[in-house]
């Protein structure tokens, strides 16, 4: 049984750790690598919500249309998109949104809505956001 011992502690002394500098090399790796990572995930986000904003003023601007070609005019505010709107035809449909989405987060526009606007001479509409040092809108 001693042999054992004498045997596995000799076999022990033997065995080398690592250095200090091999560890520091290794520690500047993922230094290095975390440096490149962390301002790819930014951007990934900064696109993420561009993208968010995107699709949510395409939605609103066929909702937009959808609602126009019902009532004949376009609506004063995207809040009516939400109800059911009956038409000079005592038509009723809708409604053409469940909600009015926000914008992907509070950078984006500063009233915190996406805004909309009205060229009723031309019988256009616009539905905007900006942030991200982005501008989206549709149409």
């Amino acid at each position: 049984m001693i042999t054992f011992w004498n045997k596995k502690r000799c076999m022990m002394g033997n065995q080398r750790g690592f250095t200090l500098i091999e560890l520091m090399i290794v520690v500047a790796i993922i230094g290095i690598l975390a440096a490149i990572a962390v301002p790819l995930y930014a951007n990934m986000q900064a696109r993420a919500r561009i993208a968010k904003a995107q699709a949510d003023i395409r939605g609103m601007a066929s909702a937009v249309s959808a609602w126009g070609a019902h009532m004949g005019v376009l609506p004063s505010a995207l809040d009516l998109l939400t109800a059911i709107a009956t038409n000079a035809q005592n038509i009723t449909a809708g409604p053409f949104m469940a909600a009015i989405p926000t914008p992907p987060s509070t950078a984006w526009t500063p009233s915190g809505n996406y805004s909309y606007g009205i060229n009723a001479a031309l019988g256009t509409f616009t539905i905007s956001a900006a942030g991200d040092g982005a501008t989206v809108s549709a149409p």
